[in-house]
């Protein structure tokens, strides 16, 4: 399997990340992402309400949510912030992931990252390992002013990519109580050094020279180059975790107009501030906070979250879901330990 999820790495990046493919259909307004009508990926709980809410991070760039909160009512709440996956948008699993929280008497916030869905950032489709960590810490200056949650019981769940940033928000921000992970995405590290450490030298110092080239490019034409859609390029050859993707991203079961991967692509020079910018270099500083890190036993992801465990320090759980891959806990109600999350936040966030 190792093989090739090695041999796939290019098709994914385009998904995820750069991708020298050109289109001549490329992205040049932010309303292109932002036209669609109101589209969710799942049902809305009888026993929770939504709201649409917004707020702005350190950068002053506007982000844009949908608070989830239990019908039953009730004050002094725990309260949840919730990304992910990279390249998607609140529809999709995040907001999938907030409605059953909320479910379980959680108030939770799914949002859009900067640049993303229907956050604000220009240009479009761009991401940061420090503004999407910051997008997580102005969830939470949100969440704490809300007047039915306790500020002092705040936790984080991140989803694939957005699981690093989520790590790496937690250790910086000490108002943050719990952290937990599903499937989890180490985005610096994958794109420093590709799957399992695959990317030689040689072949970073290439990408890293097309990009700086591209920035040329980009300044000249006063826009960002954007590549083709990676998983339009998925055929019955393609490795079976990027057939997961696809079936999810690409049809009825996630599909939405706004995200990223069913619609649309990183800017071919996404990639760079990812290059020399670890995510978990303090993901020890987590620490005596706990953190609970969940990955599918057959994920081509696993050794992501199996290595963040061993960085980290205690208290830890790490939680292995039986014959479960990556895109199974983006939306499968029957992998995704939703009362596992409930109880770890129940006895964490008090």
């Amino acid at each position: 399997m190792k093989k090739a999820i090695i041999l796939a790495a290019t098709l994914l990046m385009c998904v995820g990340q750069a991708c020298n493919t050109k289109t001549e259909a490329k992205i040049k307004k932010s309303e292109t992402m932002n036209s669609t009508e109101e589209h969710y990926t799942f049902q809305l709980s009888d026993n929770v309400t939504r709201q649409k809410v917004s707020f702005k991070n350190r950068y002053g760039i506007e982000l844009t949510g949908d608070l989830y909160l239990p019908k039953n009512g009730g004050n002094n709440l725990p309260v949840l912030a919730i990304s992910g996956p990279f390249g998607a948008v609140k529809e999709q699993s995040s907001g999938l992931y907030a409605n059953q929280m909320a479910e379980r008497g959680f108030v939770a916030l799914a949002f859009d990252p900067s640049y993303t869905g229907e956050s604000g950032g220009e240009p479009r489709n761009v991401a940061s390992p420090d503004i999407n960590t910051e997008d997580f810490s102005a969830a939470i200056d949100f969440l704490g002013l809300h007047e039915k949650v306790d500020r002092n019981k705040l936790g984080i769940i991140g989803i694939c990519g957005f699981g690093g940033f989520a790590l790496n928000a937690t250790a910086v921000d000490k108002r943050v109580k719990a952290v937990a992970t599903t499937s989890m995405y180490d985005m610096s590290r994958v794109n420093a050094e590709g799957y399992f450490g695959s990317t030689t030298p040689e072949q970073r110092t290439k990408m890293l020279e097309e990009m700086s080239l591209q920035r040329w490019e980009d300044a000249k034409n006063g826009t960002p180059d954007y590549p083709e859609n990676g998983l339009g390029q998925t055929n019955e050859e393609s490795p079976q975790f990027v057939k997961e993707y696809y079936d999810y991203y690409k049809t009825d079961r996630g599909f939405h107009p706004r995200s990223i991967n069913s619609n649309a692509a990183w800017t071919t020079t996404n990639t760079l501030s990812f290059m020399n910018m670890p995510l978990l270099t303090y993901i020890k500083e987590i620490s005596p906070r706990p953190m609970l890190i969940i990955a599918g036993e057959n994920a081509h992801s696993k050794y992501f979250s199996e290595d963040a465990y061993k960085e980290a320090a205690e208290p830890k759980e790490l939680m292995i879901i039986p014959g479960g891959v990556h895109t199974d806990l983006y939306d499968q109600l029957d992998k995704i330990p939703f009362n596992k999350l409930a109880a770890f936040f129940n006895e964490n966030l008090k």
